[in-house]
């Protein structure tokens, strides 16, 4: 596990890419910033990076053409894409070229930072300093991950692995939307409609367990996602 991962942010626009950077910075990640796909490939060749984050549309190659010259010479880097096109078609070669992930513009910076955060975890098992606490207080009742039981006074319930994991991810980001494609992405590794049908069921388990504290809230965000709150 590297003590600081090496991200290499490819982004023609000056102040998207200084904000994009101070923030990955900011979040304990080593960037280095690029503002055309021909200096990214170079940077690529000279360094070490664990992820790489491309803009889709810049000078000289473009973000899809800089990932097909990568992918045949590392087949496992993470890509990211950033892109201010939504179609379909831009997304499906974005994935068959090999994108583990791909952000449409505008994005939120918490949106990014969290796609950011999934992907590492996905790749490296990369552990955040919140997911080393083995133990997460949450209104009347305390959350012991390791060994997936949420307490409470009264008693105490053992949890499925992916109602911890689930619980886990809308804890550590409580009062904040969190996306349906990023919590199955991290959990399920998936976005199928019947993986989608199966979260909401695990939704519902969660909400129900949680009732015995009537501040604790797990709100369906329509067309986007969840957001946990605590009152």
């Amino acid at each position: 596990m590297p003590s600081k991962f090496k991200i290499l942010l490819v982004e023609d626009d000056e102040n998207l890419g200084f904000m994009l950077k101070d923030n990955l910075e900011m979040t304990g990640y080593d960037v280095r910033l690029c503002r055309d796909g021909a200096k990214g490939l170079t940077a690529f060749y000279n360094n070490d990076f664990h992820l790489c984050i491309f803009d889709v549309m810049m000078p000289l190659k473009d973000g899809f053409s800089l990932a097909e010259d990568i992918r045949r010479h590392n087949q496992q880097i993470p890509i990211i894409f950033l892109t201010a096109k939504n179609q379909s078609k831009d997304r499906i070669r974005g994935f068959k070229i090999g994108a583990d992930d791909y952000i449409s513009k505008p994005f939120s910076l918490e949106e990014m930072l969290l796609r950011v955060e999934v992907v590492l975890k996905r790749v490296y098992n990369h552990e955040t300093k919140a997911d080393k606490k083995n133990l997460f207080p949450i209104g009347i009742f305390n959350f012991d991950y390791n060994n997936q039981m949420l307490l409470s006074r009264d008693k105490n319930i053992k949890l499925t692995n992916k109602e911890a994991r689930l619980l886990k991810i809308l804890i550590q980001h409580k009062n904040q939307v969190i996306e349906r494609d990023i919590i199955m992405k991290s959990i399920w590794e998936d976005e199928g409609y019947f993986v989608a049908r199966s979260m909401d069921v695990f939704i519902s388990k969660l909400r129900k367990l949680l009732s015995e504290d009537p501040a604790i809230t797990i709100k369906n965000i329509h067309g986007i996602g969840y957001r946990l709150t605590t009152g």
